[in-house]
């Protein structure tokens, strides 16, 4: 059965995830897998050690001890950033995904959150599909993220 909880950026679950998470996103950006070094450049690149409160949140989904996706959020006062949203290739296509976009806003909505949004690439093609059917809509950049090509935002109802 799939749960979804609440990590510590420092826990150990929480930094093999998101080290896989990284090492999809590196892979598909350098068109082959990401080295070990590569990977450990993108963690110092993007670190994740904020989403823990009051400043964000990281929630994890796991089956048997085995952890299989991740999302956080950064949260800036009324706004949040979504990040770190991650299902592994084993367990895409089966709402997991959508389940922890979920998860996310009601942590967001319980801080206050009245609009989540995010940035990523078009090459991400999932990750922009499953944000499109879960209602967030493109929108004007609001960052400089050299690595975005796309920026995403909803706002959250009550």
């Amino acid at each position: 059965m799939v749960t979804i909880v609440r990590v510590s950026p420092s826990d150990a679950v929480a930094g093999r995830i998101v080290r896989a998470y990284l090492t999809d996103v590196a892979s598909r950006w350098y068109g082959r897998t990401a080295s070990e070094a590569e990977v450990d450049e993108a963690l110092a690149d993007e670190p994740f050690d904020d989403l823990a409160e009051p400043t964000g949140v990281l929630l994890v989904a796991s089956d048997g001890g085995q952890a299989f996706g991740c999302a956080g959020a950064r949260f800036l006062g009324n706004v949040a950033e979504l990040t770190k949203v991650f299902v592994s290739p084993t367990r895409r296509g089966t709402g997991l995904g959508a389940a922890l976009l979920r998860a996310v806003e009601a942590a967001c909505r319980e801080q206050g959150v009245a609009v989540l949004r995010l940035d990523t690439r078009a090459a991400l093609a999932e990750a922009c599909a499953l944000y499109e059917r879960s209602g967030f809509g493109r929108v004007a950049p609001f960052n400089a993220d050299p690595y975005a090509d796309r920026w995403y935002r909803k706002v959250l109802e009550p």
